[in-house]
């Protein structure tokens, strides 16, 4: 009996792990907050990102764990870019601006499921 409690513990623990990886990914709300100091020099009416812009993209890059967040932030980014009138030549430039290393080319004609 004892052996049994115990492997149901386990299996517990175990399945208590896996439901916190698997949480949802960064929600849009906080990647509006972090990217929108960004929107000026996005839409090319600032000369440079400013520090606030860079900061909040590099907060945001370090709260990246998984794929599926990479994508949902990608997903929050290309449905805002296209509200916000955000222009390729300007939005391509940030991630270099502001040193940041994001894995994929940033466009807002990306389609973010490809991303790996």
């Amino acid at each position: 009996m004892k052996n049994a409690c115990f492997s149901v513990l386990i299996l517990l623990s175990v399945l208590f792990c896996l439901a916190k990886v698997s949480e949802a990914a960064v929600p849009c709300s906080t990647v509006d907050a972090k990217a929108a100091a960004c929107v000026g020099f996005a839409t090319g009416k600032a000369p440079k990102p400013s520090p606030t812009c860079c900061t909040g993209l590099q907060q945001l890059a370090q709260t990246v764990k998984t794929v599926d967040d990479k994508k949902a932030i990608c997903r929050c980014l290309k449905a805002a870019s296209t509200s916000l009138g955000i222009k390729d030549q300007f939005l391509s430039k940030i991630p270099g601006a502001c040193n940041i290393k994001v894995g994929f080319p940033v466009s807002t004609s990306i389609n973010c499921e490809t991303i790996h």
